[in-house]
């Protein structure tokens, strides 16, 4: 198991970097907002997990050791793959995926494109006892990136096209418009739901 990497940033995706360690480039699939936390050129570090199918060798890469550890107790989670696994991460940090477990909040965990109430149920039953509680913090997770940029890679991350999800980003601006005479950064989680119900909206 490949339990981190460090090196320099070769290439930034929507949902991947290549970072070259020892002079090899290894991609790592990641979140968007990991991604777009990181520059070309500049040396990086993700902890990351390896899995391994028949037809493939897969590196996961996270901001720290317990994002990774969080993604890997998901995955045993019936139904719950890799993707749907990155899309929980990339929609709630790590705290509030405890806290909404802990709490057998399943609105909080249906936020997550790809996660309907029976996935949601699943993952309170599974995952209550090994989780526990929350921790006591409360302290807000770093969504200093810029909320248009996260959502617009969140939705090509989730296949739709570059046009389509600069077009969804400014459906929902106004939605943002809210946090603007607050302190609060905008939720990142409920605008990309919102952009995919916009999409869906159009799609039909």
């Amino acid at each position: 198991m490949i339990a981190s990497v460090r090196g320099l940033v070769q290439h930034i995706g929507v949902d991947h970097v290549v970072i070259e360690v020892g002079g090899v480039g290894l991609v790592v699939a990641c979140t968007p907002q990991t991604a777009n936390s990181l520059r070309v050129d500049q040396s990086a570090y993700l902890a990351t997990t390896m899995i391994v199918r028949e037809d493939s060798l897969t590196l996961y890469g996270f901001v720290d050791g317990e994002e990774r550890d969080l993604f890997a107790v998901v995955l045993t989670v019936s139904g719950i793959g890799p993707r749907i696994a990155l899309a929980l991460l990339a929609t709630l940090s790590p705290h509030e995926i405890r806290a909404a477990v802990a709490k057998e909040d399943l609105a909080t965990l249906t936020r997550v494109p790809g996660i309907g109430r029976k996935g949601a149920q699943r993952m309170v039953l599974e995952l209550k006892e090994r989780l526990g509680a929350a921790p006591m913090s409360t302290a807000p997770s770093d969504r200093s990136v810029d909320w248009k940029e996260s959502v617009r890679l969140g939705l090509e991350s989730l296949g739709w096209s570059s046009s389509q999800a600069l077009s969804a980003v400014e459906a929902v601006a106004s939605r943002a418009e809210i946090w603007a005479d607050t302190d609060k950064d905008p939720d990142v989680s409920d605008l990309l739901k919102e952009a995919l119900r916009s999409l869906d909206r159009t799609r039909g």
